[in-house]
């Protein structure tokens, strides 16, 4: 094994793990529910399909009608009090309106303080996500210091590698500042 490709697999190994953390992070936020309708909001969401917990998306067509409604049209009629009922136990905050053939849900603006709560939520997520990303750094770092430590790369290749794995996690961590930023600017201005 050349130097180069063992520095490269530790830096590609630790940016592998920001970038999970990243991917994990977007789907955490998908789920905090801002103002606006948003297909994901259901995404948690179960209904008991044939005695089998299946998600919403998989019994029904969701769609957005305008920023403060979401359709939810079940692909079989059996299914609307399944989905009604299932909407109204989750902790979305929303009260299905459901008739012959679909479930209307109408999106309530959010309150102040309810705004404040998922603020807060985004940041407690935002710093789990910035916790992964560092938590990569550490590991890669340890790697490279063991490599060098074992002789199998030079104290200027692991300065290198360092270097790179700083790199790597400056730009993850300002990346997940960035999609923090605008998931609050998101529930703060409706």
């Amino acid at each position: 094994v050349s130097e180069g490709t063992m520095i490269d697999d530790i830096t590609n190994d630790a940016e592998e793990g920001m970038k999970k953390a990243v991917d994990s992070f977007k789907r955490d936020l998908q789920k905090i529910r801002t103002g606006r309708a948003n297909t994901s909001m259901l995404d948690g969401i179960k209904v008991d399909y044939y005695g089998t917990p299946t998600p919403v998306n998989q019994v029904a067509t969701i769609q957005v009608v305008d920023a403060r409604l979401i359709t939810v049209k079940p692909w079989e009629k059996n299914m609307l009090a399944p989905i009604d009922k299932a909407i109204r136990a989750s902790d979305l905050g929303i009260n299905p309106v459901a008739d012959s053939d679909l479930v209307r849900l109408p999106i309530p603006p959010l309150t102040q303080e309810r705004r404040k709560e998922l603020a807060k939520a985004v940041g407690k997520q935002t710093e789990e996500a910035r916790v992964a990303v560092r938590s990569a750094r550490r590991g890669a770092m340890d790697m490279l210091k063991d490599a060098e430590k074992d002789k199998q790369v030079t104290e200027d290749e692991r300065k290198s590698g360092e270097k790179k794995v700083q790199e790597l996690t400056d730009r993850y961590v300002a990346t997940i500042d960035d999609i923090a930023k605008a998931k609050e600017k998101e529930i703060m201005e409706l």
